[in-house]
């Protein structure tokens, strides 16, 4: 699948490759990007319905980010650290006439049950803190908001008319292929589930 060239990569986290036909919570993503200073704040929402050990392993699958990741071209973890992973990453962001690679290390913090945090160590952002949250959605058994909330800000300054709607449009796509991905590895567990 061609990727996207117009998304940015902003955490382990963070995370299109869904199921052709097949109607997915990632058609509900909500994404708020706000200035903050000369960073962008950012927040992303979704309602997900799969088992929390899948949702998990998805957020943590670093090494194969790069493949459902719009805009991702590279993800490795480099080094364990703890509960802790090292991370090099590479892509690109873009808006309109505007492109801007992205080359960094990120640090990927997991916290159990409910947080992956993430923060840049070193590469052409100037500031990447945030995570993604997983909570309990009401009663149902498999059913979970997932949430990511962050501050993005470029080594370059970048005008704020550019870098918010940069920076909102590119967490969407990358938000949204994080959920297709949740939501296509739920729905093969399932059919395999059901022919056992």
């Amino acid at each position: 699948m061609p990727k996207d060239p117009r998304t940015i990569f902003v955490g382990a986290a963070l995370f299109l490759a869904g199921a052709g036909g097949v109607s997915i919570a990632a058609d509900k993503v909500s994404v708020e990007a706000s200035p903050r200073g000369t960073a962008v704040e950012i927040s992303a929402r979704a309602t997900i319905k799969a088992p929390y050990e899948l949702i998990w392993q998805t957020l943590t699958d670093y090494d194969h980010l790069s493949d459902f990741i719009p805009g991702m071209e590279k993800s490795h973890v480099i080094e364990r650290r703890g509960s802790s992973a090292i991370v090099k990453q590479t892509g690109s962001a873009g808006v309109l006439f505007f492109r801007y690679p992205i080359e960094v290390v990120v640090e990927s913090f997991e916290e159990p049950p409910d947080f992956i945090g993430v923060r840049v160590i070193n590469g052409n952002l100037k500031q990447l803190d945030g995570g993604y949250r997983i909570e309990k959605a009401g009663a149902n058994l498999n059913e979970y908001v997932l949430r990511w909330s962050g501050i993005i800000e470029p080594s370059i300054p970048v005008p704020l008319f550019i870098s918010v709607p940069l920076m909102q449009t590119n967490i969407s796509d990358q938000f949204r292929g994080m959920v297709s991905e949740i939501e296509r590895r739920e729905m093969l567990r399932a059919i395999k589930q059901a022919r056992e």
